[in-house]
């Protein structure tokens, strides 16, 4: 445990401090110590504070507990991955997992958790997809912000990471994402965007990757004029580990705290900088208060002497990995199961549990549920018989234990098959090859399902798996993810009925990874990876292309069913002042027999867009939990954000006017309830000139009034097929060929007559 903080720390007066400390202080306070803490000014009382991997459970690498091991770290409970508490679609749920992620922050004495990551998954390859929320910016900037507020309430920072385009971890400190504004706008950013907005993390992780061929920690734009000037972001920029190539850069483009620091060159070359009058002593006192302000916030818990119920946190990962598997199918009501007769439990993983992703979040647990050992608890064992079936990562007696596992299922009333993806598939570090399933599994698959029907497989994979044909042969399938230390249990809580799935899919499950857009660009010539398919990611790319998906964006069922009506939506406020709104209601009711949770979900698309845009995307969600025959009137409310596009032409988000379709369903694919809004709103028709198209003169009310007054009876002008074929045409080029009736004299006294027009319009 650190020691106390003196006095005079508590009461640190940051301007004193900043007036008082060397050029080489500063520089220094800036580069860190080392690979976790931040640098302590003995003659000042500053002292050190402590940052630690933290994204589903606190990776502390205290000093007694190293052993020379590269991820050692103390004990701390594993909670379930991103891309399976953001299945659980529950903010009060991940809210209260980042409440005791902080707790176990505050026992070891670290200060900021470097988490949540909140990058979009542009592709089912990326290696840490297991880290990453969601393929949806809107969703993942709510689950993201929730986790920031829990671990945030307990006065212990967090680091939204990787900011931004970091969705792939091939070449990835090297490789420029090449991606148009729009893009970045609408997909890329609003995550972080949302969260820096409403939750103010302390500090904000810059990615590895160039953007458009510059250094996300050397990019001003990102950095400065996005990330502080227009969001307002007034905490530290700290560099992902091994992020920064130039630290003066660095620093004038907007990132404070280099990490690890480079000692050998950064502290140094940032003197010389400053000495040789490169870098303005300014900017680097602006970097420097934004640390000694983060010290400030992060210092107590360096006085702190507390511990953590364990087995309180071990319950909490246990509720919140069943709320996070998602019941993707469950033919005949196979589960939960029945309360008598004989479960096979087959696969290495229901023995040897996967749990949790490999690289830099990796916990060292306090403890791990085993599921073959749960299940036999809550079922009594003698109803339960386990067989290894294959083995992970080797091939070695696969026949034998295909064998044993065929044997044991034939004996069996009901087979429960754990089925997922090895360490060596996926990780931080490297992407995925494929979204295939080991073949040794899916061998086994097909050899137990030829001697018995009644098969549940459960799912144990960090990213989205090639699912079909075999699904189809499958009565029940459990996606858990990877579910944390207590995902053992969960299962066996969900398997048995003790606990209802009230998961849905933050991503889509393609058919095919040739089904996915980004497959074309990934991960990417040497050097640079296109962004070609723009903002068409995920669902918004497979409806707006009408593909078949084995499991759309927000599926999942439960052991019970519901039903929503009683759809109102009411508008109020206008697009001119930033106000418009749209609060939208609905009655959910559970008409089954047992108790569980819905979420409601809600999808807006603009029904004649001048852009493209994807036919809806969802824009509010709400999770309610419901006893047999309960019904719950649900609100969920829309700002103006959720009807605007990003417009390049205009460099800001925008409004057009036209009809709008709210649609709210159990997912993408499942809106039953509909409502059309009309919406008034100011012209965004750029002003016309010469270089206006004819099309756009005719489509514009004034350009057409004036050409209408300008123009013969008789003119092609005013002929549709005249402007299908030549309509795209500058009318200044049009100008010059001479035959149109019009010369370039004729355009400027045209664009005098429309700003006449414009300027006396109602």
């Amino acid at each position: 445990m650190a020691t106390a903080t003196p006095p005079s720390v508590r009461d640190m007066d940051v301007d004193a401090l900043l007036s008082e400390l060397t050029l080489q202080e500063k520089a220094a306070l800036i580069s860190g110590a080392d690979i976790w803490h931040t640098v302590a000014v003995e003659r000042l009382d500053i002292p050190a504070i402590m940052c630690s991997d933290g994204p589903h459970g606190m990776r502390a690498q205290v000093d007694d507990v190293q052993d020379g091991e590269m991820l050692k770290a103390a004990p701390a409970t594993c909670f379930p991955t991103a891309s399976a508490i953001a299945s659980s679609w529950d903010r009060d749920l991940i809210h209260e997992v980042g409440v005791a992620i902080a707790n176990e922050a505050r026992q070891y004495g670290v200060s900021v958790v470097l988490g949540p990551g909140v990058n979009m998954k542009r592709s089912p390859l990326c290696g840490r997809n297991f880290e990453y929320l969601s393929e949806d910016p809107y969703l993942a900037g709510e689950l993201g912000l929730a986790i920031v507020d829990g671990i945030q309430s307990r006065d212990v920072g967090t680091s939204v990471k990787h900011y931004a385009a970091n969705n792939q971890e091939h070449d990835r400190l090297r490789v420029s994402a090449e991606i148009d504004e729009r893009t970045l706008r609408e997909i890329y950013l609003p995550a972080f965007e949302r969260i820096i907005t409403a939750g103010r993390p302390w500090t904000v992780m810059c990615a590895y990757n160039r953007i458009n061929g510059t250094h996300a920690s050397q990019n001003p734009w990102l950095l400065t004029d996005v990330l502080r000037d227009e969001w307002g972001f007034e905490g530290v920029v700290v560099s992902d580990w091994g992020a920064v190539h130039d630290r003066v850069a660095a620093v004038q483009a907007g990132l404070d705290w280099e990490m690890p620091p480079d000692l050998e060159r950064s502290p140094a070359a940032v003197v010389r900088a400053v000495e040789a009058g490169w870098l303005d002593e300014s900017v680097l006192d602006t970097s420097v208060r934004r640390m000694l302000d983060m010290v400030a916030k992060g210092r107590h818990v360096l006085d702190l002497d507390e511990t953590v119920d364990v087995d309180a946190h071990h319950e909490l990962a246990r509720h919140a990995a069943a709320e996070s598997a998602v019941l993707l199918k469950n033919d005949g009501g196979l589960l939960p199961l029945m309360d008598d007769g004989t479960i096979a439990v087959i696969g290495e993983f229901a023995r040897t549990p996967r749990f949790q992703g490999s690289g830099s979040s990796q916990v060292t647990t306090t403890r791990v549920d085993v599921a073959a050992d749960e299940i036999a608890r809550l079922v009594s064992s003698d109803r339960v018989r386990f067989a290894p079936g294959y083995g992970v990562d080797t091939t070695e007696d696969d026949a034998a234990l295909a064998d044993e596992a065929v044997r044991v299922a034939s004996s069996s009333d009901t087979v429960v098959m754990f089925m997922g993806l090895p360490d060596s598939y996926e990780s931080e570090g490297f992407d995925r090859a494929h979204m295939d399933l080991p073949p040794n599994q899916l061998a086994l698959l097909d050899a137990v399902l030829q001697v018995n029907e009644r098969v549940v497989v459960v799912l144990v994979n960090g990213a989205t798996v090639v699912m079909e044909p075999w699904c189809e042969s499958v009565p029940a399938i459990l996606e858990c993810w990877l579910g944390g230390q207590a995902a053992g249990g969960a299962v066996a809580d969900l398997l048995t009925g003790a606990a209802s799935p009230g998961g849905r899919l933050a991503e889509t499950m393609p058919v095919s990874l040739n089904d996915v857009p980004s497959t074309l660009n990934f991960p990417g010539d040497p050097g640079v990876v296109r962004y070609g398919e723009g903002i068409f990611i995920g669902y918004r790319a497979h409806d707006h292309l009408g593909q078949r998906v084995s499991f759309p964006f927000g599926f999942g069922l439960s052991y019970t069913s519901f039903d929503i009506a009683d759809l109102e939506v009411t508008t109020s406020g206008a697009v001119a002042d930033g106000t418009l709104a749209a609060a939208v209601s609905a009655t959910v009711t559970n008409t089954g027999d047992r108790a569980g949770s819905h979420v409601v979900q809600v999808y807006v698309g603009d029904d004649d867009a001048e852009v493209a845009r994807p036919p809806r995307e969802l824009k509010g969600f709400a999770k309610v939990r419901l006893d047999p025959g309960q019904s719950e009137r649900v609100t969920i409310d829309l700002d103006q954000r959720a009807f605007s596009y990003w417009s390049t032409r205009h460099r800001r988000w925008v409004v057009e006017a036209g009809t709008f379709t709210i649609a709210v369903g159990a997912h993408s694919r499942d809106l039953p309830l509909s409502a059309v809004v009309d919406v008034e709103a100011p012209s965004i028709r750029p002003a016309l000139d010469a270089m206006s198209t004819l099309t756009e003169w005719a489509d514009d009310p004034a350009g057409w009034a004036t050409l209408d007054e300008f123009l013969p009876e008789r003119h092609p002008a005013r002929s549709r097929r005249f402007r299908s074929l030549l309509g795209s045409m500058p009318i200044d080029t049009l100008a010059g060929f001479g035959s149109m009736g019009f010369t370039h004299a004729d355009v400027d006294t045209l664009l005098e007559r429309v700003r006449e027009h414009q300027a006396t319009a109602p």
